[in-house]
């Protein structure tokens, strides 16, 4: 063999490129073709190694993240017929980066994210690969584990080979105690997301018994436990060196929950706080799962930036004898609270339950214009109703509506350990003290806020009286009569100040003074083809009113003549259906209007939708 290709393990090569390129030699068959896989692509030189490798093709490629060096080559590859595999986070940056050249900021950006070193065109990507499970590539067993540092979205590869557990870290490691880049680690201006990221990583990857380590740069590493235990205790110092005071990285790892009463815990690990109530039989409830073993969020809600994982599961069985994540029930749609939860159906098996309110904007969350919402529909195992009580195991829960923070909020009432508990999600902050530190009432107007909200709430409260509340960015809460009577108290101010602010005694604006609204707010249709938008009108007057609604389209689209007219009574509500026919040019995020009447009060271009109009390459 030439100096640039290096038989590492017994059928496992590595070529010399813009980085290592691994391939794992396929299990031979008398007579077939001699097939194997890659772990990253560098350039492409591999394809004119093949013979070189006693290979006939290469079937599939497995990124382990999405830096140039690893992938300019990708296009070549899809070119020859080989599958394109990436990690789960990090698909767009494959597949769809040439949004991400046309939306990324640079200028005054805080967003330090690496993500520029991506690929300069899409490239077609087969398929995610599986986190925390077992597949099959080309007749080679590969498992996945997620490894975030040096992005975010990098994962590592595990392959046995000739009696060799081999681990294929891409650049988490470079040498022992060493990596490659550190200026890739820093993800956002002064924070220390990716160098603690290491540290998790490579104390994870420790618990895999492996014999040898092959990073995408530097030499093969014989002595793993070692070279791993080596990295994260010199990049604690550097998460140390960067922070007014120490950070146990690793003690997160240790001990991620924190026992609230004997069979409920809360996960301090997490970037929106979960909890766990345990069963005698070792099932285990989780009430919000979003971005766990969380070290921090980058200034970026772009996909590729957000990583949910289960790094916190294992201290969860080691520790408190959990046997079966069984139910994941979240008590809003929010991003923090339920990214994680598809993930931990796909691994564990997790049932998600979600109350009825919040299950439509799961499973269609870009039907209705409401932030923070994931960017997959997470559909429900099973809806519960608003007021319905649940058995489970040794527990009865009892789901209340709870609009405030969002108006698709649940709060989940249940007794364990002889203390009635109330999770409350992110309704206020739950920090306040009488006479002392005012409680901070946590409403966001695009959530759908409504002026009453906390005044119900406070009532809800009152009547439950709960012992113990429990929230997703504060320490649980015991309550007392004085902490309710302060939250009543906030309730009525609430109302009172929009009734100072709003011109509410002449006409209902509402909170967020939206009177119509289209759905879905952002959808495609095919180039020439037809949607249809709902336009829910309310009258704010306290009389009878007539509503016209008047779509507004760009040239090139079809409409049906004239506005539509509605009577409505006084704080009335209906809809009308607009039938809109698409220009046949595709394009994208076209934007379409309707003009509001309601009254004498002119509204205009009120209410705003987003379709894409796509061509046939593109469905």
């Amino acid at each position: 063999m030439s100096e640039d290709v290096t038989e590492v393990l017994p059928g496992v090569f590595r070529v010399l490129d813009t980085c290592h390129v691994y391939v794992i030699a396929a299990p031979a068959r008398p007579g077939a073709e001699r097939t194997g896989i890659a772990i990253d692509f560098g350039s492409g030189r591999v394809l004119d190694l093949l013979e070189e490798l006693g290979l006939d093709r290469l079937t599939d490629v497995l990124m382990t993240h999405h830096h140039r060096d690893q992938a300019q080559g990708l296009a070549k590859a899809v070119e020859a017929g080989v599958a394109v595999h990436v990690p789960p986070v990090e698909r767009d940056l494959f597949e769809k980066v040439g949004d991400m050249w046309q939306g990324r900021r640079i200028s005054n950006d805080y967003d330090l994210r690496d993500d520029r070193f991506s690929l300069l065109e899409p490239v077609r990507v087969d398929g995610v690969v599986p986190e925390y499970r077992t597949a099959r590539y080309g007749g080679v067993d590969v498992r996945v584990l997620p490894t975030p540092g040096h992005t975010p979205g990098s994962v590592s590869y595990l392959v046995e080979a000739g009696g060799t557990k081999a681990a294929f870290t891409g650049d988490l490691i470079y040498a022992p105690g060493k990596v490659w880049s550190l200026a890739a680690t820093q993800w956002s201006y002064t924070e220390n997301e990716g160098p603690a990221m290491v540290v998790l990583s490579s104390e994870l990857l420790q618990r895999e018994e492996l014999d040898v380590l092959l990073p995408s740069h530097g030499e093969p590493m014989t002595d793993p436990a070692d070279a791993l235990a080596r990295l994260s205790t010199a990049m604690q110092r550097y998460v140390d060196f960067r922070r007014p005071h120490p950070w146990n990285v690793r003690g997160l790892l240790a001990e991620p929950f924190i026992e609230v009463t004997p069979h409920l815990l809360m996960n301090r690990s997490s970037q929106s706080y979960s909890y766990v109530l345990l069963s005698e039989s070792g099932a285990a409830m989780v009430f919000d799962f979003g971005y766990d073993m969380c070290t921090g969020l980058v200034h970026s809600t772009a996909r590729e930036a957000r990583r949910p994982w289960l790094a916190s599961l294992p201290a969860l069985r080691e520790l408190h004898g959990v046997t079966e994540v069984e139910v994941a029930l979240p008590t809003h749609y929010h991003d923090d609270h339920v990214a994680g939860m598809p993930l931990l159906r796909d691994v564990e098996g997790t049932e998600i339950w979600a109350p009825s309110h919040i299950a439509p904007i799961l499973a269609t969350p870009l039907h209705h214009d409401l932030p923070c919402q994931w960017f997959d529909p997470i559909p429900a195992d099973r809806v519960l109703e608003l007021g319905e009580t649940v058995r489970w195991h040794e527990y009865e829960i009892t789901v209340h509506d709870l609009p405030g923070h969002t108006l698709f909020a649940a709060a989940y009432e249940f007794e364990v350990d002889g203390h009635r508990v109330l999770v409350t999600g992110d309704q206020q902050d739950g920090s306040g003290i009488p006479g002392e530190r005012q409680e901070i009432l946590n409403f966001q107007y695009k959530n759908r806020f409504r002026i009453e909200d906390y005044r119900r709430s406070a009532a809800l409260y009152r009547r439950l009286r709960p012992d113990l509340m429990v929230s997703g960015h504060w320490r649980p809460r015991w309550v007392d009569d004085d902490y309710l009577r302060m939250l009543t108290e906030r309730g009525e101010e609430l109302v009172a100040l929009h009734h100072d602010l709003l011109p509410l005694d002449r006409l209902d604006v509402g909170a967020d003074t939206v009177l119509c609204r289209l759905t879905p707010y952002y959808s495609s249709v095919p180039a020439g083809g037809e949607i249809t938008l709902t336009a829910t009108v309310r009258n704010p007057w306290p009389g009878k009113a007539t509503v016209t609604v008047e779509p507004v389209v760009p040239p090139g689209w079809r409409r049906e003549a004239g506005p539509s007219t509605l009577r409505l009574d006084g704080g009335g509500m209906d809809q009308v259906h607009l039938r809109l026919g698409a220009d046949a040019v595709p394009r994208r995020r076209v934007r379409l209007a309707v003009d509001v009447t309601i009254g004498d009060l002119r509204l205009g271009q009120h209410a705003e939708a987003l379709v894409d109009v796509v061509g046939e390459g593109n469905r």
